[in-house]
This record gives C-alpha cells, structure tokens and sequence, in this order.
C-alpha cells in the first residue's frame, strides 16, 4: 500500500515510530479536520466512567471507552479514513473482515489483559458498540476468527500509548456481582445480573461515544445539550406550584370532600417519600391527584437520597401528552422531556430532540413500550439512554397494563435496577396490580411499600359511581344496545370490537332517525380523534345531549365525564376504567351508573379474552362483586397472572445465555406484528403527502403524517397495494390512493369494505 500524508509525516507499517509520528485519527470531518483517536480514547472513557460510576462500574467502563476503537490504530484503517471523509468513515459494516472492523480489536483486548470472566462483559459492549450486543457464541465465534486476531496483532505492532493499553489498579466485579452463587437456581438469577449490568455499561459506552463525537462533528448541536435543572431546584418548584394550586381552591370556599382526599394523598406522598429506596405502590382512585403527587413523592424522594432523574412511564400517548403539560407547566419547560413516536411537532424542540437520544433531562416522561423495548434492546440508540436509569425514581403510570407474557422478565429487569442500580420503583395506579413475590411469580418485587395509609378509605370517599351486573344471560347484539343508549340524553357506550363500534351507531342512527350520534375507534386517525373528543366535550359543557358509541380507546387518558357509562363484560381493570369516564367530577347529586352488559361478540384474542374469563369467574363467586375494593384487584391480578405464561417468549432463558440479540427479537411490549400503517386523507394529510413526495422523508415530516395513520391488518393493506387502492409515498409511507375518500368518512374513520370504491367527486373533470 502506498504511504499516505498524515499530520506526523509518512504513514507506514514503521513499529519504531512514536504516537506523535503517528498522530492517529478517530475521525476527520468534511474540511480534512481531524479527531485524534488518542484524544477521543481518552475522553470516551473519561465520560463513560462518569456515567458508571452511579453502579459501583467507573473503572471497567473506562476501559470501555479507552479500548473501543483500539482497532482504528491500523494501518488499513488509518488509510481508509484519510481517504474517505466525514463521519460514515468510521462506521462498521456487516461482511467480511476489513478494515473498518475496530471493535473487534478492543474486544480481544479486554479478553486479553483482564481474563474471561471480566473481559468478556468488557467484549460485549466493545464488540457491539456498533453493531450492537450479540448473541454469546456470535461473539464467541467472532473473537476466533483469524481475520480478526491479526487486526488485534497489527494495533499491538503499533506504538498505542501505553497508558491506553493498560489496566490501572486492580478490577473487581461489583459488590451487587460479587458474590458468587450456590445453587443452579442462584446461578441464574446471577447471570441474569450480569446480563443488566452488562447492558449499563453498553449504554455508558455508547452515550459517551456518541456526545464526544458529535462534540467534535457538530459543536452547535453538543451545545444544546446545556445544564438542566437539579432535582432540588424542581421540588422547590413543584412545592410552590402546588400551594399556589391550594390557595386558589381554598379561596373558591370549605374544601370539597374530592379536594381534601387529594390534600391529604399530597400528604403521604411527602411524608413516604423519606423512607429508604425501593419499591413503592401508590393505589389513589380515579380524581384522587396522583399525576402531581406521584410527581412530588419522586422529586421528594430524589432530593433526600441524591436521585438524579424521574422517568415517569405511560402506556397511552393521550396521558403522556397531557400528564407531560402538566409537569412543565409546574416545572418548567426546561426540566421535562416528552419523549415517544406520536409527539406534537409543534411542541417540539431542537434542545428536545437531541436530550430525547439519551433522556439527558431530569424529568423523563415517556411510553411503556419505549422504557422497555429499550430495557431489552440490543442496538446502540435504543441502549444508549439506559445508564440514566440507575439512580432514578421510574414512576409505571397505570401499571395493570403490562402485559402478563412479559411480566416475568419486566419484573426482574426493574428489581435489579433497585438491588443493583440505586433506582426505586413506584407503582401507580387505581387498579393496582399483585406485584409482589410469592408462589407463580417468583420473580415479583420482595416488598413494596404502599404510600397511603389506607387506600380503601380514599376509594370509599371518593366514590361516584354504581355499578349495575349484567341482569339478564342473553348477550346483547349492537342493535339491543341501541335500544337502551336512545333512552338516554347523554351516554357513552365502550364496546369490545370496531365492527362493533360502527353497527351501534348505525343502530341508533335507524332508531333515532338522525346521525347525531358520536363515533370513536382506531379507524379513525389520530387527528381525527382528537376533533370528535374536542367536539364531545363542547357539547358536554354545554349542557348538550350527547351519545357517544367507542372502543376501549377511550378507558385511558381520554378526558370524558357521562352520568351513565355502558360497557361489554371484560376484564376488571377495563371495567374500572370505564367507570372513571362516569361521573368524574363529582358534579352529579346522585351517583353516576356503570351498567354492564354481555356482549355477542368476543373481545380480542390475548389477554382481553383471558381476563373477561376471570372476571366471570369472580362474578361467580360473588355476583355482587364490589368494582372498587383494592382487595377485589389483588385477587383478579393473581388469577389472571396465575392463568397465563408469565415468560411467554422464553425471554429469561435467553438472558441467562448473554443472548443478546435473541432477546431484543423476542421482546414487544406491544405485538404489531399484524398491523401495518396507512395514511388517510383527514385533514391536512394531502398537503404532508405532497410535501414528502417533493421534498422527501424527514422527522417533522413523517411525525405530523402519524396523526393521519390508521392501523390496518398487513394482509389488507397489501392486498389494497396490489388492487391499486393504495401506494407507497417517497418509499417510506403508504397512502389511500387519491379519489377513494369514500373509503374513510368524516363519522366512521376508515370503511375497509369502501376501499375501491371511487368518491364521486373523483370523477369530476376541471374544465
């Protein structure tokens, strides 16, 4: 290979040559600027010790950042990068072995000079900070390969500094790893350990890498970054917000019994928030404030035991959109950071944007499926926020909603944070789940500490609601449905299927003899959701008759008060939920009604299904089963947990095996595998599609075009491809093809059955 130009002279296989000679680079931008590897080696490792020294990790995730792109000292590799500028340069790509392999080298490294049994986590996160954490013998199989090791020999022929190559002091596991197991049992629950620690120490390497990086390529974007307030600061702004909220109520007259319930939850809150890191339930009924006093116990909490961050986590985006104005609002814009796919692109900000990659904020709220998706991800994006977990307070808003196939590894993943990490776990809901360890669920939290003193005696005060049992065995149909929503002035009905949904409205429109009646499912677009629930309570407070026939879509998040709330049989929790659409504000001088029906049709597959069977059973036992007892949870959860797999994808086995990438495949919160995306014309879709199509793909682009996707099956949307009905937008997205807006009408959503069929207004020439 012919010698290239380098900032110390002549670039050659010369070993004799000194590290200034040499002058290596990590990096060089556009203009021919370098980044020297000995300055970036240095600093990653600076900054991802930083980041692990929360989890008792400093020392080896030094040695991570100082030995992860040992490899980038090659000849070939030094080559390669002077003759390819700018950032693509240095990234690895799946093949061969070449010259832009790096990691590897690193790896071997780590084996080398500190052993198997502490190298090895060493070499998964060296080896994966690109390409992401593999599977045990994946990586087994690459550190075996000849190819590789000579890369290894080339970077020792080398003159690296020797204070890159060395391990200062003696390394030891953490206290939390130290112990060594004694029973095959142990053993996993170990390993399972290691697979988390190993994960956090993935996730230091990672974030660090990336913001010296970026430092160097884009200073002003570093710059956005900036400081955040410290928790401190925000209890003493939540304090104040607060006592301003408390004087303006006091000032309206004597407290209402729903204002002295949330005074005193405030109460405990503070005063729990004292006691020693760990596992906490907050079980406050619907109106009983727990958004801000869930939020005052973490910043509390956090403020008395050096905490650093809150992750407030939601399962609906509705509740992440509202419950995260609600915390800026009280804290300000510069604490909170509202992080998940459907977020308002109005709202957003550029410092919001790059603090969303690593949750760099010290209020986080985000969904569900992005905590945990991350939490068992394998790819360096979606890992590179997990070090901000240790020493934070995660909040699991409306908990009951994890799914029972997960539960079993979700669990255990959030019990190492507290044992291992110096987080502390509260779990917040009205329909508390039975977390706890004991016979089918060995892998539940060893205690949790409830927060109020006596959670059925703020279920007792605060209760607005009668729930009437289904009086009669015979299901209902859509059209005997409907003949009991027409004798009311204002009701909503929850149904279990979408079909459903429409064939009630329908119903009543016949009965009726008008279409005033309100329709909300997910064949509607976001966009247009939010019209129909925008539209629903301007009627409401308008003293307006109001019929609205939806999906569950509405039992969580959704701002809705009726005096009289219909719902199909299902599970309790589901059951709970609508009733806290009825009667919300107390404004009724009587108790609102839930009136439970039988549906004659079943709700989805899955765990809907399982839990409607529960509840039979429990409504068998006790047929005036009572909706609002914390106990009449802990027994539906344990049912329905003790029914179904708790580990249905075998996802713990795969953790005990350091199968990294398996576990990534395995684990969805969320199972969309069905479903595909189709953009529908509402709104101001046509002019987004446009706009894409001439401009191309960018974030602000495809962000607004999600609030006019519907979920479709992927069979149906293909099959509507293939007829032409649909097509593909600038590769990225698929559109309902122009003149079918027949098929999604401004009260239903999307018809499906309409799709091929031609608007009239399509067949109209301009002339």
């Amino acid at each position: 290979m012919p010698p290239l130009l380098c900032l110390g002279g002549i670039l050659s296989d010369d070993a004799n040559r000194t590290s200034a000679d040499l002058s290596a680079w990590a990096h060089v931008d556009a203009r021919g600027r370098p980044h020297l590897l000995e300055e970036h080696l240095e600093q990653v490792g600076e900054l991802a010790g930083r980041f692990a020294r929360r989890f008792q990790s400093e020392g080896f995730a030094r040695l991570a950042g100082r030995w992860h792109d040992l490899g980038k000292y090659t000849v070939a590799f030094q080559n390669l990068i002077r003759r390819e500028n700018g950032l693509e340069a240095h990234l690895e790509q799946e093949g061969p072995v070449g010259p832009r392999d790096h990691s590897t080298a690193g790896a071997l490294h780590a084996r080398e000079v500190l052993g198997g049994e502490l190298g090895t986590p060493l070499a998964f996160v060296i080896a994966g900070h690109h390409a992401g954490l593999a599977n045990a013998e994946a990586l087994a199989d690459r550190l075996q390969q000849e190819p590789r090791q000579r890369l290894y020999a080339q970077v020792l022929s080398r003159p690296v500094p020797e204070a890159l190559l060395r391990a200062e002091g003696t390394l030891v596991l953490p206290e939390f790893l130290a112990t060594r197991p004694s029973s095959p049992r142990e053993l996993k629950v170990w390993r399972r350990r290691m697979e988390v620690w190993t994960r956090m120490l993935f996730s230091a390497l990672c974030d660090a890498d990336f913001l010296d990086t970026e430092a160097f390529f884009n200073a002003e974007r570093a710059a956005l970054r900036g400081e955040s307030p410290a928790i401190p600061v925000l209890r003493d702004r939540l304090s104040r917000h607060l006592e301003a909220l408390g004087e303006r109520v006091r000032a309206q007259g004597p407290l209402s019994e729903v204002n002295r319930v949330r005074a005193e939850v405030l109460e405990a809150c503070l005063a729990k928030a004292e006691e020693r890191p760990g596992v906490f339930s907050l079980t406050v009924p619907t109106g009983g404030g727990k958004t801000l006093a869930s939020m005052a116990f973490a910043l509390e909490h956090a403020a008395r035991h050096g905490l650093e961050r809150v992750v407030v986590a939601i399962p609906f985006t509705s509740i992440i959109e509202q419950n995260a104005a609600v915390y800026a609002e009280a804290l300000g814009g510069d604490a909170v950071l509202e992080h998940h796919s459907g977020g308002d692109p109005e709202r957003e900000t550029a410092r919001n944007r790059v603090a969303a990659e690593n949750w760099d904020r010290p209020v986080v709220v985000t969904t569900t499926a992005q905590l945990f998706d991350s939490l068992f991800a394998n790819r360096p994006g979606a890992c590179r926020k997990l070090h901000r977990l240790a020493g934070s307070v995660i909040v699991l808003d409306e908990a009951q909603t994890l799914p029972p196939g997960l539960l079993a590894p979700i669990l255990d993943v959030l019990r190492t944070l507290v044992s291992d990490h110096g987080a502390s776990v509260v779990i917040c809901t009205a329909t508390q789940p039975a977390l706890g360890q004991r016979p089918g669920l060995a892998e539940g939290f060893e205690q949790v500490r409830e927060i109020l003193p006596d959670p059925r005696e703020a279920f007792r005060r605060l209760r607005r609601v009668r729930v009437r049992w289904p009086a009669e065995d015979e299901p209902w149909t859509p059209e005997r449905l409907a003949e009991d929503l027409a004798g009311e002035s204002s009701v909503l009905a929850i149904v279990h299927r979408r079909d459903d949904a429409r064939r009630t409205c329908e119903a009543l429109d016949a009965r009726l003899g008008d279409k005033r009646t309100i329709h909300l499912s997910a064949l509607m677009c976001p966009a247009h959701r939010s019209d129909v629930l925008e539209k629903v309570r301007v009627r409401r407070v308008r003293g307006e008759s109001v019929r609205l026939v939806a999906t569950q879509l509405v039992e969580a998040g959704v701002d809705l008060d009726f005096p009289v709330v219909y719902r199909a049989l299902g599970g309790l929790d589901a059951l709970a939920q609508a009733a806290g659409r009825c009667n919300r504000e107390g404004r009724l001088d009587r108790l609102g009604e839930l009136r439970v029906f039988l549906s004659s049709t079943e709700p989805p597959p899955g765990v809907p299904s399982t839990a409607l069977g529960v509840t039979r059973e429990l409504l068998g036992a006790n047929p005036e089963l009572e909706l609002f007892e914390p106990s009449t949870f802990a027994a539906y959860f344990k049912r329905l947990y003790g029914s179904k797999s708790l580990d249905a994808k075998g996802i713990q086995e795969q953790r005990e095996r350091l199968r990294f990438r398996e576990t990534a495949e395995r684990f969805q919160l969320i199972e969309d595998g069905w479903s595909a995306p189709l953009v529908v014309p509402y709104g101001e879709s046509s002019a987004w599609v446009a706009e894409l199509e001439r401009e191309g793909p960018s974030r602000d682009r495809l962000r607004w075009l999600q609030r006019y996707t519907v979920n479709v099956s992927r069979r149906q949307r293909d099959d509507w491809l293939a007829r032409g009905c649909a097509r593909w937008v600038a590769e990225t997205v698929v559109v309902l093809g122009e003149g079918l807006g027949a098929a999604y009408s401004k009260r239903l959503g999307l018809v499906p059955e309409r799709v091929g069929t031609w608007s009239p207004t399509a067949l109209l020439v301009d002339g």
